[in-house]
């Protein structure tokens, strides 16, 4: 049908990142009951706030051709999660208009270096795509598995960008968030030295 973009698909060795379907509530649902899944980010949601997720992040894509994409293993097309990038961060901090990256997986999915596999496939993806300077990631001082992938991925701590989320109050444990950055150059090096 004309006017109607195709579904983005981005594979890598063991993943495909893509646009969301409408099968993919019901695994989505679960994973944001986890409490696991969930500690970092304001605790278990119901399958209604779910599936506002799922409409929010599907309207990003429409608006920017780009969002957190759906996250599916290639060797059994099981949905695991999301891994992909937004513009916009939160207004009143320094992150307000930056081209995000950002993931979230199932439990059972952790510890397979797939989060890694699928960030890094979307950055590679934003600097080819896009013409943001960098990207950034952000999250709280406790997740440490994410803010260890960031490290991983050879993003840098930015501590002049960290911020006070605005939807907690001073001293809540989700108030403070590190950010993280990977500069188009620093990351376009790196490709070249592989």
């Amino acid at each position: 049908m004309a006017g109607v973009p195709e579904p983005f698909r981005l594979e890598t060795e063991r993943l495909v990142l893509r646009s969301w379907r409408e099968e993919d509530a019901v695994p989505f649902a679960a994973m944001n009951r986890d409490r696991q899944v969930m500690a970092h980010l304001d605790g278990p949601i119901d399958r209604t706030a779910s599936d506002e997720v799922i409409v929010r992040i599907c309207a990003t894509e429409a608006e920017q051709g780009n969002c957190f994409w759906a996250v599916e293993r290639k060797a059994d097309r099981t949905f695991i999660g999301f891994c992909g990038l937004r513009r916009g961060g939160h207004a009143g901090t320094p992150v307000v208009d930056e081209l995000e990256i950002g993931w979230r997986l199932a439990h059972h999915a952790w510890g397979q270096g797939f989060a890694r596999e699928a960030a890094e496939a979307s950055l590679q993806w934003g600097f080819a795509h896009r013409e943001a300077p960098r990207i950034v990631a952000w999250t709280v001082p406790a997740n440490t598995a994410s803010w260890g992938l960031m490290t991983r991925l050879g993003m840098m701590h930015r501590p002049d960008l960290d911020f006070d989320h605005p939807r907690f109050p001073a001293g809540h444990p989700l108030c403070r968030h590190l950010v993280y950055v990977m500069e188009r150059d620093i990351w376009l090096s790196k490709c070249s030295d592989t």
